[in-house]
């Protein structure tokens, strides 16, 4: 049987990502979230968070649970990412459908960037 875990980092680096954008502090974002700052200085040090915390930082980034669990076991194929982004990006009110096309032509240029670089190291 497989076994699930968090993938801590992934999910320190979406509060990271929200913490940068908002200027704020580790301990005021926890403040915002409504955990202990211990809770998130584990999270750095790479210790896991308990199952109520997870849940608490999950639905406060708003974003799926699964996304931050991988199997243990199997190595799984990753989905290709325009495919993973494009419907978070589409369900955005900040954004209108020109920055939507925008931000993809960017992401694709930048993979397509990546890709020739591996290429080139390969």
């Amino acid at each position: 049987m497989a076994k699930t875990k968090i993938n801590e980092r992934a999910l320190l680096v979406a509060l990271d990502q929200v913490r940068t954008e908002r200027n704020l502090s580790w301990r005021q974002l926890a403040g915002e979230i409504g955990v202990t700052p211990s809770l998130l200085s584990r999270l750095r040090n790479g210790d896991k968070p308990d199952a109520e915390g997870f849940m608490t930082l999950v639905q406060w980034l708003r974003v799926p649970a699964e996304r931050f669990l991988v199997d243990e076991d199997a190595e799984m194929e990753q989905p290709e990412l325009m495919a993973e982004l494009a419907p978070l990006l589409r369900a955005r009110n900040d954004l209108d459908e020109s920055d939507v096309e925008m931000l993809e032509d960017v992401i694709k240029a930048t993979l397509k960037h990546a890709a020739s670089k591996r290429g080139a190291r390969g």
